[in-house]
């Protein structure tokens, strides 16, 4: 029913964000601050995106084109697949250093008196 409502509404109207040149510069805005978080990894975040992403004060700029090149539920869910991937690769490359001990309790020995 509300698909239907959405497509009575405005039947013949092409969404221009969601053509390819749209889609490419929404890419590579994308591809901008993300690359800009990555470079700036070792700033300490200032800034708070969707979902919780915290980001440098120097990569505002890059976040604010990324804001108007892309729909918001596209950003959100860029968001989310950088956090995700993020914590991914995080688990990934620590995977030894957070193994906790394989060794099993051993038994208690009593000496008779």
């Amino acid at each position: 029913m509300a698909l239907e409502a959405y497509a009575s509404r405005n039947p013949d109207t092409v969404h221009s964000d969601v053509l390819s040149k749209a889609r490419q510069a929404c890419y590579k805005a994308r591809d901008a601050f993300y690359a800009c978080l990555d470079k700036e990894s070792n700033k300490r975040p200032t800034e708070i995106a969707s979902v919780g992403l915290l980001y440098p004060s120097e990569c505002k700029n890059s976040r604010a084109e990324f804001d108007k090149h892309c729909r918001a539920s596209w950003v959100k869910h860029f968001d989310r697949q950088y956090c995700r991937n993020r914590r991914v690769q995080r688990l990934l490359d620590d995977k030894d250093s957070r193994r906790g001990p394989l060794l099993l309790p051993q038994p208690y020995t009593f000496k008779s008196s």
